[in-house]
């Protein structure tokens, strides 16, 4: 783009000057959705009371809940699907490692029926 070096490495948008939202897994995410319960909660709350005060408070409690909720449930899929990507992975290397082999799982010998008597 104009004005940019190609040979420069991206920054990133920093947080408070020292969390880099842009690296962080879910960082992002979870900011713009806390971002958005903050907003809902001090309106809802400063349109039920009219208390300007307490409306900046529940914004800001909004915020923090939204935002670690977002973080963990975000954090918590990540890990499971990396435990499942691990499980996928490990069932691929069994299934070349015993493939033609007596111990591979698909090469089961069928049961014979009982012939009939004649």
């Amino acid at each position: 783009m104009a004005g940019e070096e190609e040979g420069s490495p991206n920054k990133g948008f920093k947080l408070l000057g020292i969390l880099d939202v842009q690296r962080i897994p879910c960082a992002r995410e979870a900011i713009l959705h806390g971002a958005g319960g903050s907003l809902a909660a001090g309106l809802l709350y400063f349109l039920a009371t009219s208390r300007v005060r307490r409306s900046f408070d529940m914004g800001l409690a909004g915020f923090m809940i939204t935002t670690l909720g977002s973080w963990f449930y975000c954090r918590m899929s990540n890990a499971k699907l990396r435990v499942q990507q691990r499980c996928i992975q490990e069932g691929i290397k069994n299934k070349i490692v015993y493939e033609g082999t007596g111990l591979d799982p698909t090469n089961k010998p069928k049961p014979e029926e009982p012939s009939a008597p004649s």
